[in-house]
């Protein structure tokens, strides 16, 4: 075999190789491979703040660093079937979306027993208060947030959004979440039979109320719904389900729906390289500017 034919080949094992440690070995290894692809992208970490006892109760912040505020807040809530995840490993999603004038918070939330349902929605409803206390200090507008997450964590960032309560209790006034964005998520289902909603939900005997599809309103927040058509974790009729009960209820619904993709696939587009190489992230941040937007009055004309 050729020199150039060995080299082909070395490259193609290299790169099916890095693919496979990015679907095995999680979010880590893609927060890894953005920053050597992609570098910092003039984007810090500018806190690390909790907001509550639990190790898993924290928050990180990222600003870009040459952009002015007041910038509307992307919040970032991961997945993980709410029994793993941690914020420290989805650097790559503020790298993605801060440079395009957002401050990124990566929230983080209790899981496996500590975290079963109620306590991943207080957690996110919490962090999202915290969020509003810390913003200023960051050039980030407290009034303009918005929500996302992936897999368990758009489930998370959908029904806080949706269901009014969670809000409420953590003292968030609604109008502060302008807009949601669920990557993967699973919104209607009800009844628990996988062994990560047994365990989250059906071990402490809620039902349909735990379901985003069950809350559409109105006056909800605009969403953006990204999903795989090859996804075979999170099927993707949850997304056209909560986008049809949304639509049915008057309120603003978007879907991204990719016959390629599996579960991972929309996530993974948020890092380098696949970032420049498809379209989610790009239909993301369009979405987040579209609803954060600061709509100013004119004024009359002195006569």
């Amino acid at each position: 075999m050729q020199a150039a034919g060995i080299l082909l080949v070395v490259i193609a094992i290299a790169g099916a190789g890095l693919w496979f440690a990015v679907r095995t070995n999680g979010p880590a290894v893609l927060d890894a491979v953005d920053q050597v692809s992609g570098g910092e992208r003039d984007v810090a970490l500018v806190e690390q703040v909790t907001y509550g006892s639990d190790a898993a109760q924290k928050l990180r912040v990222y600003a870009p660093q040459a952009a002015a505020g007041p910038l509307p807040i992307f919040l970032f809530v991961h997945g993980g079937s709410w029994r793993s995840g941690d914020p420290d490993d989805y650097g790559f999603v503020a790298r993605a979306i801060a440079p395009e004038g957002f401050v990124v918070v990566l929230a983080g939330y209790r899981l496996g027993v500590t975290g079963r349902y109620p306590a991943m929605l207080e957690d996110t409803a919490a962090a999202i208060a915290r969020t509003r206390e810390i913003a200023a200090a960051h050039g980030g507008d407290p009034d303009r947030i918005i929500v996302a997450g992936h897999s368990a964590g758009a489930y998370n960032v959908a029904q806080v959004a949706l269901e009014e309560r969670w809000l409420d209790d953590a003292g968030v006034p609604h109008r502060s979440i302008s807009g949601v964005v669920g990557l993967s998520g699973p919104y209607d289902f009800f009844p628990f039979d996988s062994d990560s909603t047994k365990a989250a939900f059906g071990s402490v005997g809620v039902g349909a109320e735990s379901q985003p599809v069950n809350h559409a309103r109105a006056d909800a927040p605009a969403m953006l719904l990204v999903h795989g058509e090859s996804d075979t974790l999170v099927k993707p009729r949850n997304t056209r389900a909560l986008a049809s009960q949304l639509t049915k209820a008057g309120a603003g619904a978007e879907t991204l729906l990719y016959s390629e993709m599996d579960h991972n696939a929309p996530l993974i587009s948020l890092a380098s390289p696949w970032r420049d190489r498809r379209d989610v992230a790009a239909r993301i941040v369009a979405f987040a500017h579209a609803v954060s937007t600061v709509s100013v009055p004119v004024q009359d004309k002195t006569p």
